[in-house]
């Protein structure tokens, strides 16, 4: 598989994985940190920042196996 198709699909997962945090939180949010339709405003920066530490998170693993692989061969 080529790094673009695996990209993709990496964001393919970590998009909705962010959102589905974000909303499974919704209900205790308080108002300002609820997304309103059509807006841009402390929802929507909030469930970004929610998909970054889902990024985050796929990258410090991936970085992790790398790492551990190159130790092991040295």
């Amino acid at each position: 598989m080529s790094n673009t198709v695996f990209r993709y699909l990496r964001w393919l997962v970590i998009i909705p994985l962010g959102n589905g945090i974000y909303y499974a939180f919704f209900p205790w949010l308080p108002r300002a940190l609820k997304h309103q339709t059509s807006k841009v405003d402390l929802g929507t920066l909030l469930d970004a920042g929610f998909c970054l530490i889902v990024f985050g998170i796929f990258e410090l693993v991936a970085f992790l196996q790398k790492n551990r692989g190159q130790t092991s061969h040295q």
